[in-house]
């Protein structure tokens, strides 16, 4: 049974106060050229900012490659690399402060080491899990998994390159390995085809095409 879904994430931008270094971090630290947008904007913002991009891929080794070049290129490790019980992964925190968390379901390497990225997801944190499920779901989403009010994960389209998935605040602040407190914009913006809104938490949705 094929799965339709009416909304698809088209894009994920990032308000950045140094586009041209921004760009030649990601390009150097994870080789992006396109998967995420850099927008000029230097809104006030202190502290966590609510959300944390996550970078899935298949094996331990390409996890390390990828922290350390993010380290190289100029991000600050706010947890190095290790084991865990959902397999292996670490988070640093780039020179504009988006907050990236590498990981891999795999405790093992099953292969060579490579750059290959798997997903990207983007987790946002709700002071309401529930009802910012009940929010998206109105606006298109279905729920792939949850965890009765902690955390949920949409299912993505075959045409969104990013997949959506929500915690509670203090849960991924935790998982993020920073301080809870943060004000201020989340400096970023979702595309997607659900339109142009603001979702309960503040985070802002423009419409694409699709």
């Amino acid at each position: 049974m094929t799965l339709l879904l009416r909304t698809s994430i088209r894009s994920v931008t990032l308000d950045v106060p140094d586009p041209i270094a921004a760009g030649a971090f990601y390009s150097d630290a994870f080789g992006f050229d396109h998967q995420v947008r850099i927008r000029a904007a230097d809104a006030p913002t202190t502290g966590f900012r609510g959300f944390m991009l996550s970078l899935m891929v298949s094996q331990p080794s390409t996890v390390s490659g990828l922290i350390d070049a993010a380290v190289d290129a100029g991000a600050a490790t706010l947890k190095p690399a290790a084991k865990s019980m959902f397999g292996y992964g670490g988070v640093v925190q780039a020179p504009d402060g988006t907050v990236w968390k590498i990981a891999t379901a795999a405790k093992e390497d099953s292969g060579p080491a490579t750059r290959q990225i798997d997903q990207i997801v983007l987790l946002l944190g709700a002071e309401d899990v529930a009802a910012s499920t009940q929010f998206y779901v109105g606006r298109g989403l279905a729920v792939a998994k949850s965890v009765g009010g902690i955390s949920v994960e949409f299912f993505a389209s075959p045409w969104s390159p990013v997949k959506l998935a929500l915690s509670r605040r203090p849960t991924l602040a935790e998982d993020a390995g920073v301080a809870l407190d943060g004000t201020g914009s989340h400096r970023l913006s979702i595309g997607s085809t659900a339109g142009a809104f603001t979702d309960p938490d503040g985070f802002a949705w423009e419409a694409t095409s699709v």
